[in-house]
């Protein structure tokens, strides 16, 4: 099978997350800002939109070049084997950006592209007349940072976030990816209490039930290139039995989500059985300062509204403070709080183990980690 130049998308900071699970599935990787890099065959492109839980997107890259003219944009465009990719009649919009390069006006970017593909797709399938564009998907992006030109191709279609289980949400809803990732950053495990005081949706306590049963998180699903004649149906009809086969099923879960908003409780349940997951996660309307629990070991994880509003920041650094109070005792429970506001520790009253940059959005967070004691060793 032929190899691919694969790009892994992926939100600012959670590079380094999005890479182990490439290496996890079997794939040598490279990280940069914003992607990370590896080779890899069709049933790898399928893989990756079927596991990855932390990227956004999967890419094929078809060239990369440096141009400073429209002309040499349209002459490198034009000689890659676009033939190899798209069929005669794929529908195949262009999309463009641009960072710091000569070539700034994206629009004559995106229209240059798009001529120089079908002046090579006349010449590949002999045609004379317009290309109808009624078939299979193909979305390109025409990218320049620093004159530096990357063509790709999306592979993945609605974006990995977009995991096919979200019937509800709230106002300010975590993408999925960013839920795993929190999640992926604590020391949990499967056979340890696992509890979200600040559920909203639900994202946080069903993507914990995902990644606690291996279920991939593309299973629910469908993806732009299941139409593309370069991946034979074998290929997707594997990697969903792969999915199948890895997926832990009787694996028993400790799982329970919080929200003071019962409106939210209940779209928070409809979304886990959306999800399968309906009978596996616990949720219930309460306030986070009357969180209490006999149970040890325990993983909390919380997105709690920042106080970002005029007015509101009050209100929330006092639910923050009596927080504080409330977990106090939890002494062999690990605690991780995402927020933007930078007095948390502060108001918490207590100064975190760590903290880690990450991006909400566009909203610049800090990552609270407060690491619980350790379980006993048991001598085996």
């Amino acid at each position: 099978m032929k190899n691919f130049d694969i790009i892994a998308t992926s939100a600012m900071g959670l590079e380094a997350i999005v890479a182990k699970e490439v290496r996890d599935l079997g794939y040598e990787c490279q990280v940069e800002n914003g992607k990370i890099t590896y080779k890899g065959d069709v049933r790898a492109i399928a893989r990756s939109n079927m596991w990855l839980r932390t990227a956004d997107r999967i890419k094929i890259k078809i060239g990369e070049f440096k141009a400073y003219t429209f002309d040499e944009l349209f002459e490198k465009t034009k000689a890659l084997p676009w033939e190899e990719f798209l069929p005669e009649n794929a529908e195949f919009p262009v999309s463009g950006k641009s960072v710091k390069s000569k070539l700034f006006s994206v629009s004559d970017c995106q229209a240059i592209v798009k001529k120089a593909i079908v002046e090579r797709m006349r010449k590949s399938y002999k045609k004379t007349t317009w290309f109808e564009e009624n078939g299979p998907l193909f979305k390109i992006e025409v990218a320049l940072l620093k004159d530096v030109v990357t063509l790709t191709i999306d592979t993945s279609g609605s974006g990995l976030h977009k995991r096919g289980y979200r019937s509800g949400q709230g106002e300010a809803p975590l993408k999925e990816t960013l839920a795993a990732a929190l999640i992926k950053l604590t020391n949990w495990h499967p056979d340890k209490p696992f509890v979200d005081p600040f559920c909203g949706s639900g994202t946080i306590p069903i993507e914990a039930a995902l990644i606690g049963q291996n279920i991939a998180p593309g299973f629910n699903r469908e993806f732009v290139s299941e139409a593309w004649p370069i991946f034979p149906d074998s290929v997707w009809d594997e990697v969903r039995m792969e999915a199948e086969d890895l997926a832990n099923y009787d694996q028993p879960l400790d799982i329970s989500g919080m929200d003071i908003d019962h409106r939210m409780v209940k779209i928070a349940e409809e979304n886990a059985f959306e999800a399968g997951l309906g009978d596996l996660i616990s949720f219930k309307q309460m306030r986070v300062q009357d969180f209490t629990t006999k149970k040890e070991y325990g993983v909390i994880v919380g997105n709690p509204p920042y106080g970002e509003r005029l007015g509101e920041k009050k209100a929330v650094e006092e639910m923050y403070s009596q927080m504080g109070k409330a977990f106090a005792p939890l002494d062999t429970w690990s605690i991780y709080i995402l927020t933007s506001n930078e007095d948390f520790e502060q108001v918490y009253g207590k100064p975190a183990t760590k903290k880690r940059k990450l991006f909400n959005g566009f909203i610049r967070t800090d990552y609270y980690q407060y690491w619980g004691k350790r379980p006993p060793r048991v001598d085996k």
